[in-house]
């Protein structure tokens, strides 16, 4: 039996938008919040925006309460 030989990757510098101005998102700010959600309302992941662990997740509690004060939608209309 032949082992399998494991190649390990490099991990991916990240290019975090929030860490290179020293900002936070805002759920003020809808046209930001906008860049990082889909055509039907989702949020994208940290490998499609690049941001760091923290900003991604203050990323996804801005959207959420964006959606709750009624400036982005739940979901896209049909």
């Amino acid at each position: 039996m032949a082992y399998r030989r494991v190649i390990r990757r490099k991990p991916v510098k990240r290019n975090c938008e929030f860490c290179k101005g020293d900002k936070n998102p805002d759920y003020k700010n809808v046209e930001n919040l906008k860049k990082y959600t889909t055509e039907r309302g989702k949020v994208l992941g940290k490998d499609r925006t690049g941001l760091c662990h923290k900003h991604q997740k203050r990323l996804s509690v801005a959207i959420k309460r964006a959606r709750h004060l009624a400036y982005l939608p739940f979901v896209a209309g049909f």
